[in-house]
């Protein structure tokens, strides 16, 4: 029984550590497309609106999840242009 739960520990130890670094990624994919964005000059909406985008983009990717799907998580972590 032990054994078994020190696998279930390791399976979620597992899954954070993931959902942590695609975390990291996500966000890097939004300010970095927010940087652009700003340096061509846009407003902070179409900044905000491409990094939106480019992070949900990437996500679905990753996951394999519709972007719709991908769009909603990525507007939860609620981003802003900075």
């Amino acid at each position: 029984m032990i054994l078994r739960a020190e696998n279930v520990y390791d399976d979620i130890f597992e899954k954070l550590i993931l959902d942590l670094a695609s975390k990291e990624m996500v966000e890097e994919a939004y300010f970095e497309t927010v940087t652009e964005a700003l340096a061509r000059n846009e407003s902070l909406l179409t900044a905000h609106k491409e990094g939106v985008t480019a992070a949900a983009m990437l996500l679905a990717a990753m996951t394999g999840t519709e972007e719709d799907d991908a769009r909603k998580e990525v507007v939860a972590l609620d981003l802003r242009p900075q």
